[in-house]
């Protein structure tokens, strides 16, 4: 199953509460709208994705429409929200990161929540190429590496110029999950040290304690207006209002939960002080 047909599927679960909650079956709702009931079937199923038409008369019909601009922006990135990582990938590593230059650039503020590595903005060079190694070599794709890792290099230039905020949060375990080499892992904590100087980069560490959080994966947010997520086989962008302000939830209350500054200095040491004793 690709990623576009089960987020119609998705989308096809919520037509149906609103159609269920408003007490219609589904020949009486097809009846109202002037449709077949197999129409009413294949949306809900995510066989068919509906047209904003078939949206609209779906949210009067079931007195839903103040849940019609979240549905509606679903609907309209429906065929764009997920790419398969293959493809993403099928002319190289590189176009991504190009792809993440552009993006980035258009962002006044960035914010990104990384779980088991240190996220591509605050990478050293040896660490990001063992970290697209890696991807290469488990998505099969085609090897770029080095063009990748100059790509992703290039990236960085939003922490040094212009006048954008970057905001990194990097739960603990982050700082022991081995990428490469001894020399790389210590090489990129040290890094980690220095670069917290840069005025525009705001970084803190989430303790290895700390309380669950209703959130299972690392995720980038862009401004207000896109959420980026990165699963196994696709990446996410999440543009819905209702699915966002989630993300800004779970944002929150990590952002509560770090540790800034000298505190996180010591979370860092302490892990570079481990790595060097290895």
């Amino acid at each position: 199953m690709t990623g576009v047909e089960q987020a119609r599927i998705v989308l096809g679960n919520r037509l149906r509460e609103f159609r269920r909650a408003a007490g219609l079956s589904g020949v009486e709702l097809a009846q109202r709208a002037g449709w077949v009931p197999s129409k009413i079937s294949k949306i809900e199923r995510g066989q068919q994705a509906p047209s904003v038409e078939d949206l609209t008369a779906w949210c009067e019909i079931t007195d839903s429409m103040l849940a019609f601009p979240d549905l509606l922006a679903t609907l309209t990135n429906l065929e764009s929200m997920w790419t398969e990582w293959k493809r993403v990938a099928a002319s190289g590593h590189a176009q991504r990161q190009r792809r993440s230059i552009e993006l980035e650039a258009a962002t006044r503020v960035i914010r990104n929540w990384s779980q088991l590595i240190v996220p591509g903005l605050l990478q050293t060079e040896d660490y990001a190429r063992a970290v697209l190694a890696t991807c290469i070599q488990f998505l099969g794709t085609a090897d770029d590496l080095e063009n990748a890792v100059a790509a992703r290099m290039r990236r960085q230039g939003v922490l040094h110029s212009g006048t954008r905020r970057v905001i990194v949060l990097l739960a603990e375990q982050a700082l022991y999950t081995r990428v490469g080499e001894d020399r790389v892992m210590a090489e990129q904590l040290q890094h980690l040290l220095e670069i917290m100087t840069e005025r525009r980069l705001i970084f803190g560490v989430v303790p290895r304690e700390f309380e669950f959080i209703y959130t299972t994966t690392s995720f980038a947010m862009f401004d207000r207006r896109l959420a980026m997520v990165e699963t196994i086989s696709a990446e996410l962008s999440v543009t819905g209002p209702a699915e966002l302000a989630s993300y800004e939830k779970a944002w929150a209350a990590l952002h509560h939960q770090a540790v800034y500054g000298d505190a996180a200095r010591t979370l860092i040491a302490s892990a570079l002080e481990q790595q060097r004793q290895l």
